[in-house]
This record gives C-alpha cells, sequence and structure tokens, in this order.
C-alpha cells in the first residue's frame, strides 16, 4: 500500500508550487520516514485510537496500519481520526485509509483548522466539539512560524501553550490530548532543543510527557529532499505520563535508515538537571564529551564576571546613519564578515557591509566602549567544521574611535557592558573554537544560530585558566591551529 502512496505523494510533490507549500508549510512525509516512524511504537494491546494531525494523503496512517496489520502491534481494532486543512488532499486521504480496511479498522477524515479545534477542545470550551483522548498520535505537522496577534497563537494560549511555531503547537497539543501511557511520534525540526523561544515549548512538554527515543540524521536535509528542506529534523517518540528514564538516541545517514546505529542514554544527559532553560542534548554517540568529563570546565559565565549579549546594532533600523567607509564624526561598525579565521580585519574597503556608523542621539545608546572583546559569529551551518566561531576585537585597530558599534549577527562578550581584560578575552576565543566546546555544542544546537542565551547556558574554565589559554595563544600572534588549540584545552585543563 504504501508503494501506491509513495507515488501519489511523488505526484503531488512535483505538482504543487512551492509558494503553496511554503504558504502551508505541507511538506508530505516520504514513504520510507513513514514506515520507520511507524516502527518506533512499542507493542500494544487492546483498541487503538490513533491521530495523525496534519494526515496530508495519509503516509503516517497507512504505515502505522500496515504494522498492525503485519500482526507487529496487538490491537483488536484501529479508530483513525486524521486532520487536514488542505481539503484538495482529501479524496487521496479517504482512498488511503479505505483501502486499509480489515473489517476492524475504522476512520474518520477532518478538515478544518487542527490548531483552533484542538486548542477549543483542550481549554474546554463550551461550545467546543471535545476531542478524545488518543492511545497513538502520529506527526508530521506543518513548519510554519506563529505570528505573536494570530488566531492561532491566542487560541493556544487559551489552551495553556505559548510558542512560535505551528511543529511544536501540533505537538504540544497532541501531547495534551494523549491518555495517559499514550505514544506520540512525530517528525520536527531540531530547533525547538535549545534557545529562548522554545522554553515554554520544551516545559510543557517535558512536564507531561518523558522522552523514549530520538533519531537523527546526520545529513541535514535528508528527511525531505524531494522538495528541498534544508532543516535539520529529529524524529521523536514521547510518552504521555511516563516518569523520566533511558533515552534511546538513533542515527542514520540519511532517510533509506540503512545504517542504523541505536545507543540509550540516562535522562540526565539529554536534560540536564541544574538547567532552568530545560535544552534537550543529544548525543550522537555513547561516548561523554570531552568537556562532561571534566571537572576544570565547571564555571558559568557570571561565575566568570562575563556577559554575552547579541549586537544591539540593526543596521536597517539605523540605515540612514551608516557609511561604507570611516568618516569624520563616524566610529566603527564591525560585521561578522570583519572576522576570519579567528582574526578581525578593519576597515575592509569595498564589501557589501558598511565600516562605520555616525555617532549621533540616534546610535550612541548601541554602542559599546572601545575594548578588548570577544565575538562569536551568530549564523553557522551545521556542515561548517566548527559551529562556533570566536574572534578577538583588537582595540588598536580603531584609533582614537572612543566607542564602537557591533551589528546584530555578532555576539559580544564583554564585562559589565565594557571590555575584557585582553589575556580572557584571547582565552574565551580559543576555548570557544576548539573540538570539545563544538562537539557539546552540536548536541543541543541542531539549527543555524548560535544564540547568546546558548552560549549562556554553557560551562567554562575558571577565569585562572583562561586567562592562562589566552596569554598563550597571544603569544602565538597568528591563530593557533585546530590542533594546537584542542592540545592547549587538555593541557591547561588537566
Amino acid at each position: 500500500m504504501l508503494t501506491e502512496i509513495e507515488q501519489a505523494r511523488l505526484r503531488r510533490s512535483l505538482a504543487t508550487d512551492p509558494a503553496r507549500k511554503a504558504r502551508l508549510g505541507q511538506f508530505l512525509t516520504p514513504a520510507r520516514t513513514a514506515a520507520f516512524m511507524a516502527s518506533m511504537f512499542p507493542p500494544s494491546e487492546g483498541d487503538c485510537r490513533l491521530l495523525d494531525a496534519g494526515a496530508g494523503i495519509g503516509s503516517l496512517s497507512v504505515a502505522f496500519v500496515d504494522r498492525w496489520k503485519r500482526g507487529e502491534l496487538g490491537f483488536d481494532r484501529v479508530d483513525v481520526d486524521a486532520f487536514e486543512l488542505d481539503a484538495t488532499l482529501h479524496g487521496d486521504l479517504t482512498r488511503s485509509l479505505a483501502a486499509c480496511d480489515n473489517g476492524r479498522l475504522s476512520f474518520a477524515v477532518h478538515g478544518g483548522d487542527f490548531v483552533e479545534q484542538a486548542s477549543a477542545s483542550v481549554a474546554g470550551d463550551m461550545f467546543a466539539a471535545a476531542l478524545p483522548r488518543y492511545s497513538h498520535i502520529i506527526l508530521n505537522p506543518p513548519y510554519k512560524k506563529i505570528s505573536s496577534d494570530s488566531t492561532h497563537r491566542l487560541a493556544l494560549r487559551r489552551a495553556g501553550i505559548e510558542t512560535v511555531n505551528l511543529y511544536s503547537a501540533f505537538v504540544a497539543l497532541a501531547v495534551a490530548l494523549a491518555a495517559p501511557g499514550g505514544q506520540i511520534v512525530a517528525i520536527i525540526p531540531r530547533s525547538f532543543c535549545n534557545g529562548p523561544y522554545y522554553r515554554h515549548f520544551r516545559s510543557f512538554i517535558l512536564d507531561r510527557a518523558a522522552i523514549r527515543h530520538i533519531h537523527l540524521f546526520d545529513a541535514r536535509n535528508k528527511a525531505f529532499k524531494d522538495d528541498d528542506v534544508l532543516q535539520e529534523n529529529v524524529i521523536i517518540r514521547l510518552e504521555r505520563d511516563g516518569q523520566p528514564g533511558p533515552v534511546t538516541v538513533s542515527t542514520s545517514t540519511d532517510d533509506t535508515f540503512s545504517d542504523v546505529a541505536i545507543h540509550d542514554h540516562p535522562f540526565c544527559r539529554i536534560v540536564h538537571s541544574d538547567d532552568s532553560e530545560r535544552f534537550v542534548h543529544i548525543p550522537a554517540g555513547p561516548e561523554a564529551t570531552a568537556l562532561e568529563l571534566s571537572s576544570a570546565v565547571r564555571c558559568t559565565l557570571a561565575e566568570l564576571g562575563v556577559s554575552v549579549s547579541t549586537g544591539p546594532i540593526v543596521d536597517y533600523r539605523l540605515k540612514e546613519h551608516l557609511r561604507d567607509a570611516p568618516v569624520e564624526g563616524s566610529v566603527p561598525l564591525l560585521y561578522p564578515a570583519h572576522f576570519s579565521g579567528g582574526s578581525m580585519s578593519w576597515p575592509i574597503l569595498g564589501m557589501k557591509k558598511p565600516n562605520a556608523i555616525m555617532l549621533n542621539e540616534d546610535s550612541r545608546r548601541w554602542m559599546y566602549p572601545t575594548g578588548t572583546y570577544c565575538v562569536v559569529r551568530r549564523f553557522s551551518s551545521k556542515e561548517e567544521a566548527r559551529r562556533i566561531v570566536a574572534s578577538v576585537v583588537n582595540p588598536e585597530a580603531f584609533g582614537d574611535a572612543r566607542v564602537l558599534g557591533f551589528e546584530n549577527h555578532l555576539n559580544v562578550f564583554h564585562a559589565d557592558g565594557g571590555g575584557l581584560p585582553v589575556d580572557l578575552a584571547h582565552g574565551l576565543a580559543a576555548f570557544l573554537n576548539t573540538s570539545a566546546v563544538d562537539e557539546a555544542f552540536r548536541r543541543f544546537n541542531g539549527h543555524t544560530q548560535v544564540n547568546a542565551t546558548d552560549l549562556r547556558r554553557m560551562k567554562y574554565p575558571s577565569v585562572e585558566t583562561l586567562t592562562e589559554i589566552g596569554r598563550w595563544a597571544a603569544r602565538h600572534g597568528e591563530p593557533p591551529t585546530q590542533t594546537l588549540l584542542d592540545q592547549q584545552l587538555l593541557k591547561a585543563t588537566a
């Protein structure tokens, strides 16, 4: 049956305008991914009430039912509620489910908006149709942001859910609708694992469900390659009202699932007990990272007397004050382009970005006093050699300029709004550029942003150790090689 649905999916994918896909956040699930997701459910007995929200043409429901019909799930019967907003898919969806009928299957295809209907049910709205509690839920939710004043945001808020994307809204609603012990399997972007925007979502699901299984794809763009989706996705299984316990983490290179590797980890390695942000760390292998093993990397930035902030200058808001080259009355403006290979070069005349900004009443409040800073660019990609790329700002490059501007695509390490001691700044940059930090960072950050919150939640060596590393790095003149950086960190923290 899945072969026929896969053919229908490919036809739909090729025929659907990309702009329509983006508008709906609609990316239909490939057959192999659907089958793998269905395989993640543990065997059960009794009756099954299955929810497939954002059902598309039925790939996920059919994969689940096919597994049941093969005798791998012990249900007496299966009742499916399939929600799909796009009415043009209802014909394919109905045909897909009808073809699965074995006399013990029933299904209903629901149109309309799942978020609005489910939110009203969860909130207990007087005139809302109450949805049942589901024993099993399988999801490939839409990938689309929710604006702060949208009807979706208001509906979710009434249900006690605060989130910024439809995918997390669907998962939160699924958790809310699951019966005790209910199993939820969803393929979603990894971006929920960290950052402030998904803090409430992480708390919502972790307060109500246990993480049982997470699957990673080594290749970021393989889960929905037919639709050119570059977001890194994970498949996650949650258990409603489950107690935290060992978490299975599996990996595969791509959606062929031909080389799946499986490891179990204690829950405390996935969500650290002392982390108020509740970041979700996903180890790709059984070994602890070098930073986890090191007793010398245990300090918070606050304990170091250091803060990190996003660069405050949003250039399009101050466009009239930007200058391509330094002029009288201007001050330096630093972009990621001014930093390469650990070194700073300013000004860079002829580049696409400006090098200076006029100092006046409109811009003055966004400035930092000239000094030595450590900066990290906010955007990287999973495929880069390092996710965190740190550099040192050398104040000697700016002549007699008394203040500096940092553009919004930089994170700035500072001491109470001012510069850092020179050796400490060099030590921070060297530490952040090590392979050990890169490995640890990749365990909880799966998107292209390196947020100030992410850097704030990390652990660091002591001021003394960072200063020692900084003195060593500064003596090199040229930025040290990766091998030398890694060796020096081991030496300094031994």
